[in-house]
């Protein structure tokens, strides 16, 4: 009968310790990457003009904070989008980090915004702080604000 040597033990557990280590690694960066994904559908439904998806991420309760300091309700957002005195051709994202926090999540991105606000065009480079809360199993963005950067 073969006895083990301690080594083999010893790396067999290590092995085991760094699989289970992924594993969990895996698990925890999976809400992250949502809420990433989330954020990104969100500047691609602004882009797209698409307001059925807007009615649907944006909460009830949202409040919307423009760089201008202009303060907007969800129904007065998707109304300034929908007659064309707001529009976006283009937000790109230059960096973002997401903070978790049980049905809450924070996410502080750079982003560059591209569009029309009246008859004035923009390009805006922008630090975007967002509150997500997840109601009824899925992402809902309850506040926006974001400031100019020079």
């Amino acid at each position: 009968m073969a006895v083990r040597r301690p080594v083999n033990m010893l790396k067999t557990a290590w092995i085991a310790l760094l699989a289970l280590s992924a594993c969990f690694m895996a698990v925890a960066a999976a809400p992250e990457d949502e809420l990433r994904q989330t954020e990104k559908s969100w500047a691609a439904a602004v882009v797209a003009r698409d307001y059925a998806g807007l009615e649907r991420i944006y909460a009830d309760q949202l409040i919307y904070a423009h760089s201008t300091g202009a303060i907007e309700t969800k129904k007065e957002y998707i109304d300034r989008l929908r007659t064309g005195a707001q529009r976006y051709d283009a937000i790109d994202h230059e960096k973002m980090t997401v903070r978790l926090y049980a049905d809450a999540a924070v996410v502080h991105a750079h982003v560059v915004m591209k569009g029309q606000s009246g008859d004035r065009p923009f390009n805006n480079r922008l630090m975007m702080l967002h509150l997500w809360v997840k109601q009824a199993g899925r992402w809902q963005l309850a506040a926006h604000q974001t400031t100019e950067l020079k």
